[in-house]
């Protein structure tokens, strides 16, 4: 049986269906994407700089291009993460940059317990808005997103090339392309409801509060099992972080079902490379904070066979603040028996409709 619950948020009151089954290893879990929000959290955060998928490759990425540099780390946090590895590496001086003030204050108490501050210069602000002289010759940037650019990757590492970096300067991660392949949900979640955790609740109402009204939120999925793909995974978004790094793309591909089932959107999920000729982080398959974003395209469930073809338009573009990027899918499926069907989805960074789609209306039936 659901639980129902209630958030409060500027005078709204939300119902919000939850799971009431506890949260446990390996078990599916429905959260929204809270990472391209100013919300600081202690559990996301030990989340995060705990995991050893994601630390093992920044580090080496570090230990051969730190040594003599002057290295410029965005984002962060309250440990001062990779300004403080770059400077271990090798590096004579390193700049770091916290927007999120809380993180900040803690970071400057770490700072002067690191005994760090005549190699750290720390600042707070958006790196977009800040100024600061010499340039850097290294920019490391945890600031991936589970959709890779949907914590404004592409729009501050632009401008970090810019304005921040020596003509010349390398970026920390190379790579990061987001994949998406076809699903049904319910196959996400076998044998248990759709319904958020309960602990995400308090993000969820973060969320609210930040932005002022309620609004479709992107929905992570923790712990998917790849056995409920509907097709093989393609490439929908691609930040080359040392090449031709794009704000804007659109990417047109086709997706073949390759099992029968039930489709009724897109999984998607990040690959990540920081240095060019490792392999990448996969976090469908990997043990890593990184999540699978679920993307509705369909109404209700269609039923495909091997054989019917997605033809998928994923397209990403900056929002009204100048960094982060609402996403707009369009898809249409191909049949063997002939039919087409039409899907399509506006996922903006913020704003946009509430319950716009039948899942939403799920997740958050009225009275």
């Amino acid at each position: 049986m659901l639980n129902i619950q209630e958030i409060k948020t500027h005078g709204h009151t939300l119902r919000v269906c939850v799971d009431p089954e506890p949260e446990r290893e390996g078990r599916p879990a429905l959260w929204p994407s809270v990472g391209e929000y100013p919300i600081y959290d202690p559990f996301l955060y030990t989340t995060m700089t705990t995991d050893d998928e994601r630390n093992e490759r920044f580090r080496a990425a570090l230990s051969q291009l730190a040594p003599g540099s002057r290295i410029l780390d965005i984002g962060t946090g309250q440990d001062l993460l990779w300004a403080r590895e770059g400077v271990q590496a090798g590096a004579r001086r390193g700049v770091a940059i916290e927007v999120i003030e809380d993180a900040f204050h803690k970071a400057a108490v770490n700072l002067s317990a690191f005994d760090l501050q005549d190699r750290i210069t720390l600042l707070l602000g958006e790196s977009t808005n800040l100024q600061f002289a010499p340039r850097a010759d290294v920019c490391v940037a945890e600031i991936i997103g589970s959709l890779a650019g949907a914590e404004g990757a592409a729009a501050v590492l632009a401008d970090a090339r810019n304005r921040h970096l020596d003509p010349g300067g390398v970026v920390v991660p190379h790579r990061a392309v987001t994949l998406a392949a076809a699903v049904g949900l319910s196959d996400l979640f076998p044998e248990q409801p759709v319904a958020f955790a309960e602990a995400s609740l308090p993000y969820l109402q973060s969320i609210f509060d930040w932005h002022g009204t309620p609004f479709d939120v992107r929905l992570r999925v923790e712990s998917p099992s790849a056995s409920a793909l509907l097709s093989e995974g393609a490439s929908v978004e691609v930040l080359d972080f040392n090449g031709e790094l794009r704000t804007d793309q659109r990417t047109t591909t086709r997706l073949a079902i390759t099992r029968p089932g039930h489709m009724d959107g897109v999984l998607t999920w990040l690959n990540l490379w920081c240095l060019p000729d490792e392999e990448p982080l996969d976090a469908l398959r990997m043990k890593t904070n990184w999540a699978t974003i679920y993307l509705p395209l369909f109404e209700s469930p269609v039923p495909v066979v091997p054989g019917d073809v997605l033809d998928l338009t994923f397209a990403a573009s900056l929002s009204d603040d100048g960094v982060h990027p609402d996403y707009q899918l369009t898809a249409t499926l191909h049949t063997a028996d002939g039919q087409e069907h039409h899907g399509s989805l506006a996922s903006p960074h913020h704003g946009g409709s509430f319950r716009a789609h039948p899942i939403y209306r799920t997740l958050f039936p009225t009275g």
